[in-house]
């Protein structure tokens, strides 16, 4: 029996707004914190404790779920301790991520979750990519009429050349894009195809007719493959929890659901937790946690921080909402400017359809609060911003973070220190330009990008080796091409769609077809090249050709493409052929099961000492480090504008597939359908608040010192740094920041 004394000592090592999270006494709690509030350590805390409360066991469990691996250890190694310090079982609680919980419950009842009775297959994310694919190539077969639409669109003068274009664009890019939308979009929510067939835009446009017919098709490939996806086992949970019987088992196993990172819940993952929570007098032991400002997922996942929000505001409403706000992590100024930055926007433009951000402040801890160097002194003034009247362009904003970065080390040589960027060809960017820092003064620098770029190499391999098998499908040329522009040996400055239409005429034209413009000319050689390759290489040498072709010097990559030979090498032995090594990289694409060469154990990695990491903005949230750096803060990139390519502009002045994630939102909310045009508005402020709370994240990773800054010349697209836009607007909200606060601008 644990003495109230020893849950009291664990309690005091809380602060405040911790300790609500471990008086809790059953029935549902909300908790919004702010960055660095310390919500994992809460949730930790208060498991332990209400563990020791309720005398919980094995028969009788704390069910806690959150929503990446990585956190589930994390979390679960912290109530792991309290248990045993407490002398208490470790079998009283159980970790896991939402999706590993809802397969556990569908596996164990097959015949309810309609699984079938076989072992089951979860597609991974590339094996999903390839049934959309194939999805979109047979809705196309058995919706002629509908596809002749889309063709047509607007401005078609029934030219040979434009509709070939026109083809490639739908089929590889367009109808793909607003399956994968329409598919996740809808079945997170419980959304049948049927349920979109049925719901009538006002414009009556046949976008969620084609939505739904995409989504059926690919259906019909999941089953007849006997495979799931993550959403159906949700689904299939959902289903087995209909079975009275089989749902009171499940709770009279589960006391209580603590779910941790709740912003980034779907409404059909919501609903299973609120079944198994349900307690025998129907009450909800349930404890959700989160920060709904730093909901960064919603664009291109079924997250919505608006779910997250109504549940806070419902819990409000009969005093069941704690706020975590006092924060230890950054230095005040920092603090000072997270929290400006969310007021502005909130009452600015960006707000009108709705506030991007829950008014919540981050305020300092107390003097007497337990964690130690709690709201640690400033580095200098806490924040530095340099507007562009004092960088000239992103070559000289480098230049000057080198040159602080090398500052800093002298002076303190144990800084953790990090530079956020928004875009991968930015981290590129930043690590070529930095390479000095590591030659000359041996500091470490760790590209997170790079590692995930080594990560890549197969599906690089797989593109290139199926473009040189079948050189004149234009799916085929259209990824080869992108993985080229991706790897910046041809200019992004051109039209694939265009290029990969008619692959013929673009590889080897005749006199009579149209001359191609000189960038073009250079990107027909690179392709060329690759089939000369072929011709004139054994095969085995294909894969180091290829990669070097790809990656010049760079050192990892070659070493990645170098085992990934080694492992074909030898499983392929005795059957080594063209189409064997395209089936085995097909394999091992799909089952997303080949390490990359990494030069250092990543244990801890991300925040060492001493160490300059590189690293995107979705990455760093979770980790922080004494000294961050945010350079590149223009308009155009924060908060943006939802982008329509030229080569789809034929089809209107909106993105189909945004169009159809905003339908969809609209039915799962009841609210009124918008047509197209307004659906593609709504989406355009759904981005840019999503960038704005994404910027926010960025700026609450930093302890000591917060760098922000913004050159006067820029890219007008990173994919290539030619093209320049000079006086390039910066982030309306970093001006904001300098108007408020002048004494933090640096010149």
């Amino acid at each position: 029996m644990v003495t109230p004394d020893a849950l009291n000592e664990l309690r005091s090592t809380l602060r405040k707004g911790q300790q609500t999270m471990a008086d809790w006494q059953g029935g549902e709690l909300a908790v919004s914190a702010v960055p660095g509030a310390g919500k994992s350590t809460g949730m930790a805390v208060a498991a332990a404790i209400a563990i020791a409360k309720f005398q919980l066991h094995r028969q009788k469990q704390l069910v806690i779920v959150t929503f990446t691996r990585s956190a589930v250890s994390n979390i679960r190694k912290k109530v792991s301790g309290h248990l045993k310090n407490l002398h208490l079982p470790q079998s009283a609680f159980t970790v896991s991520t939402l999706h590993s919980l809802a397969y556990t419950i569908a596996s164990a009842h097959r015949e309810l979750s309609e699984f079938g009775m076989g072992e089951t297959a979860i597609v991974s994310e590339s094996q999903k990519q390839r049934l959309i694919r194939n999805a979109t190539n047979i809705w196309v077969k058995e919706n002629p009429k509908l596809y002749d639409l889309l063709l047509e669109g607007k401005n078609f003068d029934g030219e040979d050349t434009e509709r070939l274009r026109r083809q490639t664009v739908l089929r590889t890019d367009v109808l793909p894009s607003l399956a994968k939308e329409a598919i996740a979009t809808a079945k997170s929510s419980g959304l049948s195809a049927e349920d979109l067939r049925e719901a009538k835009a006002p414009d009556g446009g046949d976008i969620l007719a084609i939505a739904a017919g995409l989504y059926e098709t690919y259906e019909r490939l999941l089953r007849q493959e006997g495979a799931i996806d993550y959403d159906d086992m949700i689904l299939g949970a959902l289903r087995v929890l209909q079975n009275a019987g089989v749902q009171k088992y499940w709770q009279e196993r589960i006391f209580a659901v603590f779910e941790d990172e709740a912003q980034d819940s779907s409404p059909l993952q919501t609903k299973l937790l609120e079944i198994l929570a349900l307690t025998s007098s129907d009450d909800k032991n349930l404890m959700r946690v989160g920060d709904p400002n730093q909901a960064i997922n919603s664009t291109f996942t079924p997250a919505d921080p608006r779910f997250f929000n109504e549940f806070c505001d419902r819990c409000h409403s009969f005093s069941q909402l704690t706020t975590l706000d006092q924060a230890g992590r950054s230095t005040r100024n920092v603090m000072r400017a997270a929290n400006y930055m969310l007021h502005w926007v909130n009452h600015s433009e960006y707000a009108k359809l709705e506030k991007p951000f829950r008014p919540q402040k981050i305020r300092p801890v107390d003097v007497d609060d337990p964690q130690a160097n709690a709201n640690p002194e400033p580095i200098g003034k806490g924040v530095e911003i340099y507007l562009p009247n004092t960088v000239d362009d992103i070559e000289h904003e480098i230049a000057m973070i080198g040159d602080r970065i090398k500052q800093l080390h002298d002076q303190d040589p144990s800084l953790s220190m990090a530079i956020l960027v928004r875009q991968h060809n930015q981290g590129r960017f930043v690590a070529e330009a930095l390479a000095w820092l590591t030659k000359k003064h041996e500091i470490k620098i760790y590209d997170v990008e790079q590692s995930d770029r080594r990560s890549r190499v197969p599906m690089d391999m797989l593109a290139i080796l199926q473009f040189m098998e079948r050189p004149h499908s234009p799916g085929n040329l259209k990824l080869a091409l992108e993985v080229l522009k991706d790897r910046q040996k041809i200019s992004s400055q051109q039209d694939l769609n265009a290029l990969a239409s008619n692959p013929e005429k673009f590889l080897y034209p005749t006199l009579l077809d149209a001359t191609l413009s000189t960038i073009a000319l250079e990107t027909q050689a690179k392709c060329i090249g690759l089939l000369r390759a072929k011709t004139e290489l054994p095969l085995y040498n294909l894969i180091p050709f290829i990669a070097f072709a790809l990656y010049d010097e760079e050192a990892g990559l070659l070493a990645t493409a170098d085992k990934l030979c080694d492992r074909l090498n030898h499983d392929l032995v005795g059957d080594y052929s063209m189409q064997t090594v395209i089936a085995a990289l097909k394999d091992i694409v799909e089952s997303e099961n080949f390490e990359a060469v990494e030069d250092e154990n990543l244990e801890g990695r991300y925040m060492t000492g001493g160490q300059l990491t590189i690293i995107s903005l979705h990455k760093a949230k979770g980790l922080d480090w004494d000294v961050v750096f945010m350079p590149f803060l223009h308009k155009r990139i924060c908060p943006g504008e939802a982008y329509i390519p030229e080569a789809v502009k034929f089809l209107g002045d909106f993105g189909l597939p945004e169009v159809t994630r905003v339908q969809i939102s609209a039915i799962i909310h009841s609210d009124r359908l918008p047509n197209a045009d307004e659906a593609w508005t709504q989406y355009n402020y759904l981005k840019q608040a999503e960038e704005f709370r994404l910027l926010y994240v960025g700026m609450t990773r930093a302890k000591r010192l917060l760098w922000l800054s913004a050159a006067q010349s820029a890219p007008f697209g990173w994919n290539t740094l030619e093209n320049r836009t000079e006086n390039a607007a910066i982030c309306p909200a970093i001006i904001e920041l300098a108007r408020k606060f002048p004494e933090l601008v640096s010149w």
